[in-house]
């Protein structure tokens, strides 16, 4: 049981010393790409380690550092921590195979301080989703937004180095300037109980005033979520190379976010002081219009990154509407949309990248006829849109049905409409692409003459996450027995 307890940190330390093999073979790109895949294989073996434990309710324990009377950098292993840990560390097995493929084929420079940030940023994601309290999610937080910061700005053109201020500053600026005040204040009010809880730990320690106030501070000031106004940087943080924005910005930074604004939710607040207190309908609004203003801006782009990147924000707001309704079903919903929207949108994003790869093209509008040239990657693409749009045989309808049924739980009739009004505008913005790829005249056809498929990793690992999208909708286990079974404690009485 004592080698069980620290598997939690070897699960993030993995990553973090395989920076030391990344960067001593960084002129042996084999043995580089080596290492970097020994590390993924490493770490998903060590998190499915765990999960056999925590299925049969236990959970896992580890204090590394005692820093204040009651607070510890410390780790936790529960259901819902463990269903973002499994979907972070299989992907990066993908992304690792997929960014080997992209960087040499575009004979990318600098890629050993590529593997090396990339191993560092995996590590930070292990740390935040095994966070036991609130100061050592914050940590991690932090060290996330700063290990990305390299990536962000790879190319160092002028568009990278405006492209990463904007993500830095909107990052720690809303972090330093309301995440940690607000962090210090729930220390002090509580006499230090900063560990996440079932039932929280606030009730009784604030009034509903200076509740609805903490609240707002801690859900923007972990602008990782994308919630409007504090959403510029996702866009922004597009200039990154593609496995980047695949993995970063369709599960690891993006995902860190709305898992934090879940753990503030569920394990400071506690759904019960929320429901008593009605503070969650002001996020709920605020995650509305996020939804259907990012949508709309989405059918207005050109440009396919930037057109996932508005899609992403939108579809962080599910997950952040969908705990705020504070009903069983929408706190199920949010945990399994973290896994299918993973799945779905980096498969879109491969395709994104795979089509730059091949063809040189980032623009929708010079892709008409793509997908007779390129049959694999635009049908991988075309089963990443169905299931970002919640349609039969891809694991997003079952995340979708949930949050859908979690706003009837709750009574939210209106919040239904939101959540199908977006479905209808994420068909709008992606299936008209499939549509022109496939079924153009050939005088609308952009292309004259032939094209290969990307390089066979790319292919590959679109491959890979598009036959997971749709396998999950036939079983989505073990995402939702751990997304149930996080959902039972947070409601129990």
């Amino acid at each position: 049981m004592e080698l069980l307890s620290v598997k939690p940190l070897l699960a993030g330390a993995v990553a973090l010393l395989a920076v030391i093999p990344i960067v001593a073979f960084g002129r042996r790109p084999n043995v580089r790409e080596g290492f970097t895949l020994l590390a993924a294989v490493l770490m998903l073996g060590i998190v499915l380690s765990m999960l056999p434990w925590v299925l049969n309710g236990h959970v896992l324990k580890h204090t590394l550092w005692q820093i204040l009377p009651q607070v510890a950098i410390e780790f936790r292993v529960d259901g819902f921590g463990l269903l973002f840990a499994l979907v972070a560390s299989s992907l990066w097995i993908v992304t690792s195979i997929y960014a080997t493929g992209y960087m040499r084929a575009l004979k990318e420079h600098s890629q050993t301080r590529f593997f090396a940030f990339f191993a560092v940023s995996l590590s930070a994601t292990l740390g935040v989703a095994f966070s036991a309290n609130l100061l050592t999610m914050y940590v991690f937080y932090e060290m996330l937004s700063l290990s990305t910061y390299p990536l962000v700005t790879h190319h160092q053109d002028r568009e990278a180095r405006t492209g990463g201020r904007t993500y830095l500053t909107y990052l720690l600026g809303t972090s330093i300037g309301f995440a940690l005040p607000a962090i210090i204040y729930c220390y002090v009010k509580t006499g230090g109980a900063l560990q996440f809880s079932g039932a929280g730990v606030l009730a009784g320690h604030v009034d509903p005033g200076a509740a609805t106030v903490l609240l707002l501070l801690l859900v923007f000031g972990f602008a990782k979520s994308g919630l409007m106004p504090f959403h510029s940087w996702l866009p922004a943080a597009m200039v990154a190379p593609t496995p980047v924005s695949a993995l970063l910005h369709a599960v690891a930074v993006v995902k860190v976010g709305v898992f934090c604004v879940f753990r503030i939710f569920t394990g400071i607040f506690g759904v019960h002081f929320l429901q008593d207190i009605g503070v969650g309908n002001i996020i709920s609004a605020v995650a509305a219009v996020t939804v259907v203003v990012s949508s709309l801006i989405a059918l207005s782009q050109d440009s396919l990154k930037r057109r996932l990147a508005f899609s992403t924000i939108g579809q962080l707001a599910y997950i952040t509407l969908g705990v705020s309704l504070l009903a069983p079903k929408g706190v199920t919903g949010s945990q399994l949309h973290i896994a299918m929207h993973a799945f779905g949108k980096i498969t879109l994003f491969f395709c994104a990248g795979a089509i730059f790869q091949a063809t040189g093209k980032k623009y929708i509008s010079d892709m008409i006829g793509i997908g007779k040239q390129m049959p694999v990657t635009m049908t991988a693409f075309a089963i990443g849109a169905m299931s970002v749009v919640g349609l039969p045989l891809t694991g997003g309808l079952l995340s979708k049905f949930y949050l859908v049924s979690g706003t009837v739980e709750s009574g939210r009739y209106g919040m239904m409409c939101v959540y199908l009004l977006s479905s209808l505008l994420n068909a709008a913005y992606f299936f008209p692409i499939v549509f022109n790829a496939f079924f153009c005249k050939a005088e609308q056809s952009n292309f004259s003459g032939p094209v290969k498929e990307a390089h066979p990793c790319c292919v590959i690992a679109v491959c890979v996450t598009a036959g997971v999208s749709v396998f999950l909708f036939f079983s989505p286990d073990p995402f939702l027995s751990l997304a149930s079974m996080m959902t039972k404690s947070v409601f129990a009485p």
